[in-house]
């Protein structure tokens, strides 16, 4: 009878343990996809909405581990979130879908990179209390935001001089004055940029100016659905003319350079 009990208790303590286990894999169930993570973590999810240096709050947490104990959700915990900072945003590594059907020569591939959002986890809040908010660490660069917006500046001058307006999206036939480097646009590499200068897109004014409508007969013309949307090409441009710099992910090396121009 002894034995029976003892072996009850063990099954039971195991039982728990294993509940406890599988809560705290999933610690934090407000996060995409579930992770288990603790201060200055740095983890990838599914993208999400800010600029890099905000903080944001993630309220579903299924398991707290603190100096008073484990704190067990039922099926959340009360009152507990987690704080991230962004630190930027990223695509995934490209996953390729193949698909073949046998003797009907018929082959597909498709290729597909997911955004993501790159988050540093920076406190727990308990009580309701919430996320201090804090202020982007400054970013190190040695490219001239000045310059930049200057050069954008001078190139929107010159187009109003030559008698074109600006607040309308138009192609022209050359660059009015400097050009500006539209690579300078997170999302825009070498090989789009080249595309675009070709259909007559040379200015940043000119990127500020589109419509929907403007995008969706460009994308048409050079074959990158969704990306001017998806990248923000209209809020970047309209920040590099503002004196803002490109944003995190763009090369900053080419940045540097292209500041040493002006």
């Amino acid at each position: 009878m002894l034995d029976q009990l003892l072996a009850d208790e063990r099954r039971h303590r195991r039982l728990v343990h294993q509940v406890v286990e599988r809560h705290l894999q999933i610690l934090f169930g407000g996060l995409p996809g579930g992770n288990r993570v603790a201060a200055e973590d740095k983890i990838s999810v599914m993208a999400l909405p800010g600029a890099p240096g905000d903080v944001i709050s993630f309220n579903e947490v299924l398991a707290l581990v603190d100096a008073s104990g484990t704190h067990i959700g039922t099926p959340l915990v009360a009152g507990a979130s987690v704080a991230a900072e962004i630190i930027g945003h990223k695509r995934s590594a490209k996953s390729i879908s193949f698909k073949k059907r046998r003797r009907q020569n018929s082959k597909r591939k498709r290729g597909h990179r997911q955004d993501m959002t790159q988050l540093r986890i920076t406190e727990f809040l308990t009580g309701g209390a919430k996320a201090s908010a804090k202020a982007a660490a400054p970013v190190e660069s040695a490219h001239d935001h000045a310059g930049i917006a200057a050069s954008a500046a001078a190139g929107l001058a010159a187009a109003k001089a030559a008698g074109l307006d600006t607040t309308k999206f138009q192609k022209l036939d050359k660059a009015v004055g400097q050009a500006d480097d539209l690579e300078l646009i997170g999302g825009i590499g070498p090989t789009i940029a080249k595309k675009l200068n070709a259909l007559g897109i040379h200015h940043f004014w000119q990127v500020v100016a589109m419509n929907q409508a403007d995008i969706d007969g460009i994308e048409d013309e050079v074959g990158f659905k969704g990306r001017a949307a998806r990248d923000h090409w209209r809020e970047q441009a309209g920040e590099l003319m503002a004196g803002k710099g490109p944003r995190a992910k763009v090369d900053q090396k080419r940045a540097a350079e292209h500041g040493e121009d002006h």
